[in-house]
């Protein structure tokens, strides 16, 4: 199978200008000025993109794939991710967490809901546990099933400075650090473990303690939810300047933004502003999350639900609203994640990379086409892969 995309404007996600794009079956084979090949090529398929912008395929790290919450009983368990709910969005790798609910949501599931999104024509990864500690994992030990479950690459969402976490000790989270750190060396996965970081005021000082006490790395840590708060934005701020990665939640509702929440691109723009080093920022949705609101007793009083679609949407109000450039503000979604999950085929357009790809319109810079793995899933903004159950 081979699809020549013509006459893209290219962001790699540097800007390498018009260039044409040749897939072979899952890879990019060539990014060149010119690409001519024999009109009557078998299985050759042209893709006119002059007008367009191709980036590379959005990596959504922090998704409820089989669905999250319960935190208002039963009822209130979210549904699981569709492939459509991932792809129209330009996602086209996720990695699978479990939140609130460690014991209905279990990782056996985590993994087969995983392995039926990669079915569908996406990737898809999973961390190993859920908010509580210990970690409840599928082979009994967090460094096992990074070495010995090839979709698992780090631990966690470990839930702290949070009244629904199991308020871990320093010595509990440094342990559950270095089991990851050990089982990422040995397989040659990130071993990173995703922090829930709550509304707490204890901000991020677990961390740092572990840091502090212990030879555990700053990087060995990947908080999310970083923009809940003011308060919490302006410690996340402290410790990006830190050398530690800080990421955005993109998923909200109006209400948490009339408290303080802090938009994702706005976030983007104020750290940028504040000095931190671009390479240390992520956005992801947090979707199929519930996005529950608590009243000053820890009551729940109100429940939606986290899209993976806001992942780009709040890209994209980063470059149209908040006026970062388009190359910037791509990376949080694209290389920086690659990195730092050391996801080496993804987040970048270059030879040899695995073929996920967005087209964007060079007028609005909303979606037009995304290719997964080279196959085509969304064309002029409408599904052409659906998933099994759609």
């Amino acid at each position: 199978m081979l699809t020549l995309i013509k006459k893209a404007d290219v962001y790699s996600p540097d800007h390498l200008g018009i260039k044409d794009i040749l897939i072979a079956d899952k890879r990019i084979a060539a990014i060149e000025d010119h690409i001519d090949l024999p009109p009557h090529t078998p299985g050759l398929t042209v893709i006119e993109a002059d007008g367009k912008i191709a980036v590379p395929g959005f990596i959504d790290s922090h998704v409820h794939i089989m669905g999250g919450g319960g935190e208002g009983s039963y009822k209130t368990r979210t549904p699981e991710l569709q492939l459509t709910d991932a792809t129209l969005g330009g996602v086209t790798t996720l990695v699978g967490v479990i939140g609130t609910d460690g014991t209905t949501r279990t990782m056996p599931s985590l993994i087969a809901k995983a392995r039926a999104l990669e079915e569908e024509g996406i990737t898809c990864y999973i961390h190993t546990g859920s908010y509580q500690v210990p970690v409840k994992t599928l082979t009994g030990k967090i460094e096992d099933d990074l070495i010995l479950i090839d979709r698992v690459i780090g631990a966690g969402e470990i839930a702290i400075s949070d009244h629904r976490s199991s308020q871990p000790t320093v010595q509990e989270l440094a342990k559950i650090a270095s089991a990851a750190r050990i089982g990422g060396m040995l397989s040659g996965k990130a071993g990173i473990v995703n922090i829930h970081v709550g509304d707490s005021y204890d901000h991020l000082t677990l961390i740092e303690e572990v840091v502090e006490t212990t030879d555990i790395p700053i990087k060995q840590f990947y908080p999310t939810h970083i923009n809940r708060n003011p308060h919490l934005f302006e410690a996340g701020i402290e410790f990006a300047k830190k050398g530690g990665y800080v990421d955005f939640t993109t998923s909200t509702i109006p209400k948490f933004l009339e408290e303080g929440e802090v938009k994702s691109a706005t976030a983007l723009r104020k750290m940028l502003n504040a000095g931190v080093d671009p390479s240390l920022i992520t956005f992801t949705s947090d979707g199929q999350a519930s996005l529950p609101d608590f009243d000053e007793n820890g009551e729940l009083i109100g429940l939606q639900l986290g899209k993976v679609t806001s992942l780009f949407e709040a890209v994209h109000e980063a470059i149209t609203v908040e006026g970062i450039d388009l190359s910037t503000a791509i990376r949080v979604i694209t290389r920086n994640p690659a990195k730092i999950l050391k996801l080496s085929q993804k987040g970048e357009l270059a030879e040899g990379k695995d073929a996920d790809i967005v087209l964007l319109d060079q007028q609005n810079y909303l979606i037009d086409s995304v290719f997964a793995l080279g196959q085509l899933m969304v064309s002029n903004q409408e599904p052409i892969i659906k998933g099994t159950f759609e």
